[in-house]
């Protein structure tokens, strides 16, 4: 059966593609992207379906599906994967780290499918194995430009809820002058889930190192703050 349930996948993304969707994608990300051209809810749906399948398999069984759909390199059954992964979050053991870094460093080629890897089944690690967190700060020096900003992304969840706070800071610290748009706006996010519940440490934060973040990365941060501390931080 598991073969056969990713050949179904593959085959109802075919069905559910228009060439719309499918050069919308392709312009879409700057890096390019190799899409069939299904609508998110689609694939979504898709995804769902498939995984009531799945579920009953052993973790380890499904995995190896979600590799195997890694594999094909389109970016619905990348998202997909990466949704299955997480569905598998209460059963997360520490091993499981090296499966999602492999994946991180092997498959993941544009934004969406980094934040959907790491906002979900990697941030569900880190909530559940918190001393692993310190594997983010080496994520944050990395070579290339998806593991530095999963070193951010991973920690949305979590910071949203006001945790990790010294890790974020830390991070950021790490990813502070970096010159790739897309690690700002990953780590400009990060600062702005924190700030939900830790509002004034982000405060403090963005207004020591404003003369040189990025304005990018301030402009994220400070997104939620109240219109005075925005205007503050964005004074020069």
């Amino acid at each position: 059966m598991p073969s056969s349930v990713v050949a179904s996948i593959r085959k109802a993304l075919v069905e559910n593609s228009t060439e719309k969707t499918r050069k919308s994608a392709a312009t879409f990300f700057k890096e390019g992207v190799k899409a069939h051209g299904a609508p998110s809810a689609a694939y979504q749906r898709i995804g769902r379906e498939h995984f009531a399948l799945v579920k009953k398999l052993g973790k380890a069984e499904i995995f190896s599906l979600c590799e195997e759909l890694l594999k094909s390199g389109f970016i619905e059954e990348a998202i997909v994967a990466y949704e299955w992964a997480d569905k598998l979050r209460a059963s997360f053991e520490e091993a499981d780290l090296a499966v999602f870094e492999r994946w991180l460093t092997t498959y993941v080629s544009n934004w969406a499918e980094c934040d959907t890897l790491c906002n979900h089944a990697v941030g569900s690690f880190i909530e559940a194995y918190p001393e692993y967190v310190g594997r983010l700060r080496k994520w944050a020096k990395s070579a290339n430009r998806w593991v530095r900003r999963a070193s951010a992304v991973s920690l949305i969840l979590p910071a949203r809820h006001g945790e990790f706070l010294v890790d974020v800071f830390e991070i950021a610290d790490i990813l502070l002058l970096d010159n790739d748009d897309l690690v700002q706006k990953g780590y400009g996010w990060m600062l702005k889930e924190a700030s939900k519940v830790h509002t004034k440490e982000v405060f403090g934060y963005v207004m020591k190192h404003k003369e040189v973040m990025p304005r990018t990365a301030l402009r994220y941060a400070i997104e939620k703050m109240p219109q005075e501390m925005r205007g503050k931080a964005m004074e020069k």
